[in-house]
């Protein structure tokens, strides 16, 4: 099969002959169907994340949907033909394993999930590792409910479905993104206000602020701007570090909680919302053979949509 190798550290991805993968007893197989392509894959081959790879070289792509082509012996809970998606993990596929950036993979069949009916390949990829992330944000770590003021920091991959998710539970949301190019955007879901700073909302008593870019001060923000007894949830990693005003969380009572990538349970959820309509995935289609340009065009942040190669 045709695959993208990476191989070392600040090398391009190589293009591959490898022999098909064989399922062990309590592993499937999956032709892929579509692939997302995550900046986390910039990480591993910049060498900011490497450390997390289980071995190298390694095929890369974390964010996988297809069509399952063979089954262990001890595999039960699915059969050839059906249509699964792998929730991102760091023991899984494109991460441990090797990932989807290939015709076919490998997985362990404790990981997949079905996929609902009628959901497309090219909108159930980002599902599987930006919309469970959100979803978790939203949902477990923040605790919304209908009727909530919600605060969105940032508005790139995570930030887009999460405001939707928000949304699609009755929040009322406002969304603090730097590029005001992609306010029109957030508008158009049903951001209630949009603005560079998410302080700008302090005076409507935000109940949940949900900080996805993770940059330097946007914490510090959050917990200037939310509601007394208000829940912060901290998902994005854009700096290691990041000063706070110890007096405004005590005086507020300010609860800070991180979420990370969630559980199968999850993506079913935003699966299913997914295949709903509730939540829309904002996807560009690019072919197999156009990974490392997409991988490229994402490092360079020349893309607003969620790139995805449909094989």
């Amino acid at each position: 099969m045709k695959a993208w190798q990476f191989t070392a550290i600040d090398e391009p991805l190589h293009k591959v002959d490898v022999a098909d993968p064989e399922p062990g007893p309590a592993d499937i197989i999956i032709d892929t169907g579509a692939v997302g392509l995550c900046h986390s894959d910039i990480g591993f081959m910049d060498g900011t994340i490497t450390a997390l790879l289980g071995h190298v070289p390694i095929i890369l792509g974390h964010e996988i949907v297809g069509t399952v082509s063979a089954v262990g012996s001890d595999v039960t809970e699915f059969a050839k033909g059906d249509r699964v998606g792998v929730p991102a993990t760091t023991d899984g596929p494109g991460t441990a394993l090797n990932g989807g950036y290939a015709q076919k993979v490998k997985v362990p069949a404790n990981l997949p999930v079905h996929l609902p009916d009628g959901l497309s390949f090219r909108d159930a990829a980002p599902a599987t590792c930006s919309g469970r992330t959100a979803y978790r944000a939203v949902h477990t770590a923040g605790q919304v409910e209908s009727g909530m003021k919600v605060g969105i920091i940032g508005f790139g991959g995570l930030g887009y479905f999460g405001v939707q998710i928000a949304l699609a539970a009755g929040a009322i949301v406002f969304v603090s993104e730097l590029n005001e190019s992609r306010w029109p955007l957030a508008r158009e879901l049903g951001a209630k206000g949009c603005s560079k700073d998410i302080r700008d909302f302090e005076s409507e008593q935000l109940d949940l602020i949900i900080d996805f870019a993770g940059a330097d001060g946007t914490l510090s923000s959050a917990v200037d701007a939310i509601r007394h007894s208000g829940r912060i949830v901290e998902v994005g990693l854009g700096v290691a570090t990041s000063s706070v005003s110890i007096p405004n969380i005590t005086m507020k009572e300010v609860r800070i909680v991180g979420a990370s990538n969630g559980t199968k349970a999850e993506a079913r959820a935003i699966l299913e919302l997914v295949a709903q309509g509730s939540v829309r995935p904002n996807t560009e289609q690019i072919a197999f053979d156009d990974i490392p340009e997409g991988l490229h065009r994402l490092e360079q942040g020349a893309t607003d949509a969620r790139l995805i190669a449909v094989l």
